[in-house]
């Protein structure tokens, strides 16, 4: 392959090149061939509570074995939104070699480092290395409870770890650490009694840190290393084949939709039959002796109030419900490597940056079709409406990480690079998506007019007010993803792999399907009692489904996860009010544009001359 980068200066021709390699490399599968004896990077990634998958601190932040100068891996976007930090190590792994009980590093601990690595024992604190992009986990040490009277509390060391690595041909298939037949070194309380050869004195510590190398053939192909991956179990298994939970939950949508539909289009048949009767006189003339929705047929188009705020939802609902649709459908055709960290947050910032001309788009059309004036300020509410809160929420969330020391806490470059591809990408797209759906807007294409003075709506029985209907249009949506909702959580508040996509976007048509309709039979029996206020309460009515799925991450965090402490707390409720916010916004655009479409198709059938 030729480039004509030739008359570029000598830097940016490196620079492209490397980043012609870095796309094939991520995107064509290319692999790393090793020859016997060539160096495999091991590179020391993090470490953290076991039960708090999002509070993690650099590996180096422990008094371990560190060469006299870090060197750090260049990481990837996704990889340091993952938390991410790699920096190369002191183990020498040699390809096919195996090596037995060589000697890493050999420290002396003060009391102060001791009582630091019991703390991190006693709050099982594990560590992640990665080695040819393949991450290995183990934990720092060894406690053990045993007895009542007299309780014995034990905190050991691991000090020696076997590394257990599987090849084929010249590629390295799967990695693993154990500590198989190894004893722990005891931390006693202030630097306590030494044993199995560890010394002491005058409060410190000395210990010598040892590995040993095993490599095995394997033959598995590298194109399938991935299996082996999932097939390991360090973490806990949680996320099994759920065929009959989804099959049970799909049998129910079923008979709710055919349920919703049949008895709206016997109703619809019925009021048909009953409204277009031979009439003679005009529009205004169907008023006196009907009653229904059909004799608010002036004024079921009348224009909502707040509505740059309205077309804000609907445009930012269709730019989500875009972005979901587009990373389901790349992670069906296996554009995610599981052993690319980070590769869904690096498509989700990309494509949540080039959507943005979506939201902007369909926003300022429908402003313009419901004669809206204010087209600039309903650009930047758009652009505002979910990057503010996303923002406020990072910066409270990112402050405890920084204050804490985790990784999770972003570098300054990142957030440079972040806020620079809202400011050059996502606001000009939505600007851009505004201007052209503005000049683009047709007419809003109602079938009646609307009458200047508004109708006097009639007092309304307890069961049609908007708080019964959004409970009634937010719980059955939630009902219908439940299921898949436990292993969506595990999967980001865990250390899962996700991998069952399909049936993610079978439950995902479900959801909105669902939606749909519910918000359909509502707008009916709302219309029915001459209330035409149907253009907020659509919006509201599916959109608080968005309140379920926060009641149930408080229900997952209290009693399906071991999740404490402020940092991980902080971050898990932080973005599961952001995670509300997008359903809301998402379902509450689907829910109204089926409650025009229907509303429409419904008036439009009646014969009014």
């Amino acid at each position: 392959m030729q480039c004509g980068i030739g008359h570029l200066p000598g830097g940016c021709q490196r620079t492209m090149v490397l980043h012609c390699v870095l796309f094939l490399w991520l995107f064509s599968g290319w692999t790393v061939g090793y020859k016997q004896g060539d160096n495999v990077t091991l590179y020391v990634n993090k470490v953290g509570p076991y039960h708090n998958p999002q509070e993690t601190y650099h590996y180096y932040t422990l008094p371990v074995c560190r060469p006299d100068k870090v060197h750090h891996k260049s990481l990837s976007l996704g990889e340091v939104l993952d938390g991410d930090r790699m920096a190369e190590s002191l183990y020498q792994i040699r390809f096919k070699e195996n090596t037995e009980k060589k000697t890493l590093c050999q420290l002396t601990l003060s009391e102060k480092q001791v009582d630091q690595l019991r703390e991190a024992i006693e709050e099982l604190y594990y560590f992640e290395f990665v080695l040819d992009d393949i991450p290995i986990w183990g934990f720092v040490g060894y406690i053990e409870e045993s007895g009542f009277l007299p309780h014995s509390h034990k905190v050991g060391l691991w000090t020696h770890l076997d590394f257990n690595i599987e090849f084929n041909g010249d590629s390295v298939i799967f990695a693993n650490v154990s500590v198989k037949d190894v004893k722990p070194v005891p931390l006693e309380e202030g630097a306590g009694a030494a044993v199995g050869g560890v010394g002491v004195g005058g409060g410190s510590l000395t210990v010598t840190h040892t590995y040993s190398v095993h490599w095995f053939e394997s033959t598995l192909p590298h194109a399938r290393r991935a299996e082996r991956l999932r097939d390991y179990s360090f973490f806990p298994k949680t996320l099994e084949i759920h065929w009959l939970s989804i099959i049970n939950s799909l049998v129910l949508v079923v008979l709710l939709l055919g349920f919703v539909i049949i008895i709206l289009m016997r109703v619809l048949k019925n009021d048909f039959a009953r409204y277009n009767v031979e009439e003679e006189g005009g529009c205004d003339d169907l008023d006196q002796g009907d009653n229904g929705w059909k004799i608010i047929h002036t004024e079921v188009f009348r224009f909502p109030t707040y509505k740059s705020l309205l077309c804000s939802i609907l445009g930012v609902g269709a730019q989500f419900l875009t972005l979901a649709t587009a990373i389901i459908v790349m992670a069906l055709l296996g554009m995610f490597n599981v052993h690319r960290h980070g590769a869904i947050n690096s498509a989700a910032i990309v494509l949540y940056a080039l959507t943005s001309c979506v939201s902007g788009y369909i926003s300022c059309s429908f402003y313009t079709q419901i004669n809206g004036q204010r087209w600039v300020w309903n650009i930047i509410l758009t652009s505002s409406l979910f990057s503010a809160p996303l923002f406020l929420t990072w910066s409270i969330v990112n402050s405890i990480h920084w204050w804490s020391g985790s990784t999770q806490a972003l570098p300054a470059t990142t957030v440079l690079l972040l806020l620079g591809a809202w400011v050059l990408v996502g606001f000009p797209l939505t600007v851009i998506g505004g201007i052209m759906g503005k000049n683009r807007a047709g007419s809003f294409q109602a079938p009646c007019r609307t009458r200047n003075i508004p109708r006097q709506i009639p007092p309304q029985p307890w069961y049609k007010h908007t708080a019964v209907h959004m409970a009634i249009g937010g719980f059955l949506p939630f009902s219908a993803i439940s299921v898949e909702l436990y292993y969506i959580f595990a999967t980001v508040w865990g250390r899962e792999h996700y991998t069952l996509y399909g049936i993610l976007l079978c439950v995902f048509a479900i959801l909105l399907s669902v939606g749909a309709c519910i918000s359909v039979a509502l707008t009916y029996f709302l219309l029915s009692g001459e209330d035409y206020r149907w253009w907020w309460r659509s919006v509201l009515s599916t959109g608080s489904t968005g309140l379920f799925i926060f009641v149930y991450s408080v229900f997952y965090y209290r009693n399906r996860s071991s999740m404490s402490g402020l940092v991980q707390s902080t971050e898990f409720f932080g973005y599961s009010l952001l995670t509300a916010l997008v359903f809301s916004l998402m379902l509450g655009s689907v829910s109204f544009w089926a409650s025009l479409a229907f509303i429409r198709y419904i008036y439009r059938s009646l014969k009014m001359d």
